[in-house]
């Protein structure tokens, strides 16, 4: 096989992705024509058709199925070498792109602006997702994640800083309801927790095992969210120490010696493939020098 081109397999995986040419050239931000004559010019080369042509968009062949499954490891082999060869240049430009959770994006931009100033050449890319990205698929090249230390022997974790979670309830909602005292009065209050998705997180566990369902009264898959309705009174809820030391109307809630604390940490997490990269070095330093009272 021969006069094959990257591109046209780009494109024709894009084709299969979307199911028309039409979708197709939205997301890749061409024109119709330009996506046919890729698929047209891949098929030709490879002597093989990928799509069954019909009314309502392109079907896949047996040989179009295949591209779809193998597609993806291609991609991320192709970032991953653009990563090994990005690392070897130590100017600090070009794209950086860091995976968080929503609750921490805000929390990083202030480290991010001074970065941007330093390295005014970079470009950075913050996808905020509660969903951990492979970091050896090379789509990112940072994650700043919340938990437990990582322990894939791939992947280099640092620690940026601890995060200590605890229960809290507002002046106004203790006026109203107090708070409870032993574990037999947690079904007496209102609670604010995460949804399901967030049940396995321990101090979350720990606490909702001993809850009715109906007292559960406000739930949210983002802590953002959880926080926000502790402090307007809702209900008692699960938020950090940082984000409490902002308000100066919380009470925490002293839990039973059954339910036990966690200190989980804000990792910056990357492959190892990376170690030598001097944006990924640089950024973390950045980050301490923010985050961190005298860091």
């Amino acid at each position: 096989m021969q006069d094959l081109y990257w591109d046209d397999y780009r494109v024709a995986y894009q084709v299969a992705e979307s199911g028309s040419l039409s979708k197709a050239a939205r997301q890749l931000q061409c024109n119709h024509a330009t996506v046919l004559r890729h698929v047209n010019r891949l098929e030709q080369a490879l002597n093989i058709k990928l799509f069954i042509r019909h009314q309502r968009g392109y079907k896949l062949t047996d040989a179009g199925s295949i591209l779809v499954n193998e597609m993806p490891s291609i991609y991320a082999e192709f970032n991953r070498l653009e990563n090994l060869l990005g690392s070897v240049e130590q100017d600090i430009n070009g794209n950086l792109r860091i995976t968080t959770l929503v609750e921490f994006s805000s929390l990083l931009n202030p480290a991010l602006l001074e970065f941007r100033k330093a390295y005014p050449k970079l470009r950075i890319q913050l996808i905020s997702t509660d969903e951990i990205i492979p970091l050896a698929s090379g789509a990112v090249h940072v994650s700043v994640r919340a938990g437990q230390e990582p322990q894939d022997p791939d992947l280099i974790a640092r620690k940026i800083m601890p995060i200590n979670m605890a229960y809290y309830a507002t002046d106004d909602y203790v006026q109203q309801f107090g708070l409870p005292q032993k574990i037999e009065e947690y079904n007496q209050h209102n609670w604010v927790m995460p949804s399901v998705e967030k049940h396995h997180i321990p101090h979350v566990k720990q606490v909702l095992r001993h809850l009715d369902n109906e007292r559960v009264v406000y739930q949210s898959n983002q802590f953002l969210d959880i926080e926000s309705a502790v402090k307007a009174g809702i209900g008692i809820g699960l938020i950090s120490e940082m984000g409490a030391a902002a308000c100066n109307n919380l009470h925490k809630l002293q839990l039973n010696d059954d339910v036990t604390y966690e200190t989980n940490g804000l990792w910056y997490v990357y492959h190892r493939d990376l170690k030598h990269n001097a944006k990924v070095k640089t950024l973390y330093q950045y980050l301490l020098k923010h985050l961190i009272p005298d860091g």
